[in-house]
């Protein structure tokens, strides 16, 4: 058991709206494949790049809180709902670059954080703000299906001279705090939060699609039962 604070730190930020079993699945696999002594989740406040979230930010973080409770070497920060909630509560959007920023604030930095990633968020990687500046803060390991390579490194974008520059592998993690680029093979699971909501709408079951302690919450608060949320 590592000590608080040592160790490689997986940073996996998102909607989560709802958390389900393949987001559970990615971090449990990313901290076993990358060595990870932590996994964080990171629930956004306002996401930049998507919709607006259907369900409140404190709703979202309470189903993370619930579902990771009994779950050792995973954590939450609930700072960005905290603050998207709050009274003096900006319009501002979630930035990864001002969540890392804030990350090495409390982590110092030496500690090497690594910046949990699907491979289609990763393929539009150069859309996020100030992106180039994300490998100076942190490390990039990027979930990729068995069997499917990463569609990056090959081509010629800046991400692709990118990839090619950094590409690492899991034991270069610890070695540095930020800077490489790191696949990851996880099982393939054909889950995602749209669906959960369009059949929570419908009135169907969601049981073994989200954790039991998601499937409470989202039943006593009625989430998700009307296009409104509630």
């Amino acid at each position: 058991m590592s000590e608080p604070g040592a160790g490689v730190l997986g940073l996996f930020g998102g909607t989560f709206d709802p958390l389900h079993v393949a987001h559970l699945r990615l971090a449990l696999e990313a901290r076993e494949a990358l060595g990870l002594a932590e996994v964080c989740l990171i629930p956004a406040g306002r996401p930049a790049l998507r919709e607006a979230p259907l369900c409140a930010a404190a709703d979202r973080l309470a189903m993370v809180e619930r579902a990771l409770a009994e779950l050792p070497g995973f954590s939450v920060d609930a700072a960005e709902v905290l603050q998207a909630s709050g009274a003096a509560a900006s319009a501002a959007p979630s930035y990864t670059i001002d969540t890392l920023e804030r990350q090495r604030r409390l982590h110092g930095a030496q500690r090497p954080l690594v910046l949990l990633l699907g491979a289609d968020a990763f393929a539009r990687f150069e859309a996020w703000h100030r992106w180039r500046e994300l490998f100076g803060l942190a490390h990039v390991a990027v979930a990729t299906r068995p069997g499917h390579e990463l569609k990056v490194g090959a081509g010629e974008t800046a991400l692709d001279a990118e990839f090619a520059a950094r590409r690492g592998v899991a034991a270069d993690l610890a070695g540095a705090p930020a800077g490489r680029i790191v696949p990851f093979a996880i099982t393939a699971l054909e889950i995602s939060a749209s669906a959960i909501r369009r059949r929570l709408a419908a009135g169907l079951s969601v049981r073994y699609l989200v954790p039991e302690a998601v499937l409470d919450y989202i039943d006593c608060h009625q989430l998700y039962r009307t296009s409104h949320g509630h």
